[in-house]
């Protein structure tokens, strides 16, 4: 496996900028997601490690060499595709050893990987079918054997989870991280989906406009997002945002609502009188009598083992997720209140998280 260093990367069409300097460091074994809305840059970053795109600035390191005008051959990685890539005439198992063949590999190498893959993959029953007679799933584990039987430094996954129904996207998620752990393979994997995120990764690199937002595990972006943005593109459903002031007391503080109600915090995060936005997650509030947040129903959605509850604070749209059910129809006002310790306070005008909460 390989380590990876990424130097201040930039990738340019033109005058145009798409990544506008990217550092980022990928040790040996590590299982790092990009992650970001579409258009923000991950694939084309992907595909820059690849050696598909050219880098405009800055370096790529393997291993400690630098890859930049290495050829994608020679770079020892193996890509996998959302669209799979697989040849429609080949069976399963001449699409696996593909790579091996062109080689020219020996036989008995080649049919040790090939056993080896398609143990691991559970393809045994399907080595003499073609694409065309393979479900979605059972197709991206060929793409996967096939970037298997190369041995490659990094593995690198391009959406591949996309093109595949719900559940089947759930059991390739847990198949993809199996193979992690029993390889402890270097794997950069591209996604829009938070989810796949969040349960995948060693750790989350969130990106915006050609930008690195925040690097961390999961749970640490989870819990500390460093501004607005990754506040409120990780987590299902997302976090909700409360415009208001934050006003000191002493040594205790809290965030007057635009309709005049006080949310405690945890203690002093910001000056007195800063305009604030809070956040708070929809698992962190509490069905409360005397809470000052009062959320206008709009919707239910009863789940079975949960209540999602969708509404307006003031003009903020609010998500509340309730372990027990809840009687409420559309229309009726709940009264809730937040764990001062589990709130979330940004600055209104830079969208930065203040510290202290």
């Amino acid at each position: 496996m390989a380590e990876l260093h990424l130097d201040n990367v930039k990738k340019r069409y033109g005058a145009v900028e798409i990544l506008h300097g990217i550092d980022l460091a990928v040790e040996d074994g590590e299982f790092v997601v990009l992650v970001g809305p579409s258009g923000c840059g991950k694939s084309t970053l992907l595909r820059m490690i690849a050696g598909l795109e050219t880098v405009s600035d800055g370096e790529i390191r393997i291993d400690g060499r630098r890859a930049n005008e290495v050829p994608p051959q020679k770079r020892n990685i193996s890509m996998v595709f959302q669209s799979y890539a697989l040849f429609p005439h080949m069976t399963v198992r001449e699409n696996i050893t593909f790579g091996p063949r062109i080689r020219r590999e020996s036989p008995d190498a080649t049919a040790e990987k090939l056993k080896r893959a398609a143990s691991i993959l559970n393809l045994g029953g399907y080595l003499d079918r073609r694409p065309g007679q393979l479900s979605g799933g059972q197709r991206q584990r060929v793409a996967m054997g096939r970037s298997i039987v190369r041995n490659p430094d990094l593995f690198l996954f391009d959406e591949p989870l996309s093109n595949l129904d719900a559940q089947l996207r759930v059991q390739m998620r847990t198949e993809i991280k199996a193979l992690h752990h029993k390889f402890r393979s270097t794997i950069i994997y591209v996604t829009h989906d938070q989810i796949e995120a969040m349960t995948m990764a060693d750790r989350i690199v969130v990106m915006n406009g050609g930008r690195i937002e925040q690097v961390g595990t999961p749970l640490e972006l989870y819990d500390h997002p460093a501004n607005l943005f990754v506040a409120g593109f990780l987590g299902s459903p997302a976090m909700s945002f409360l415009e208001g002031t934050a006003l000191l007391s002493g040594q205790e503080m809290s965030v007057q609502l635009p309709d005049g109600s006080m949310v405690p915090l945890a203690g002093p995060a910001a000056p007195d009188g800063t305009s604030v936005t809070l956040g708070i997650r929809p698992e962190q509030y509490r069905l409360d009598p005397a809470g000052q947040i009062r959320l206008k129903v709009d919707v239910i959605e009863p789940t079975g083992s949960e209540s999602h509850i969708y509404g307006h604070v003031g003009e903020a749209e609010v998500r509340a997720v309730f372990r027990e059910r809840i009687s409420v129809r559309p229309g009726e006002t709940l009264r809730l209140s937040a764990d001062p310790n589990k709130l979330h306070l940004f600055d209104a005008s830079t969208g930065l998280r203040l510290s202290g909460v």
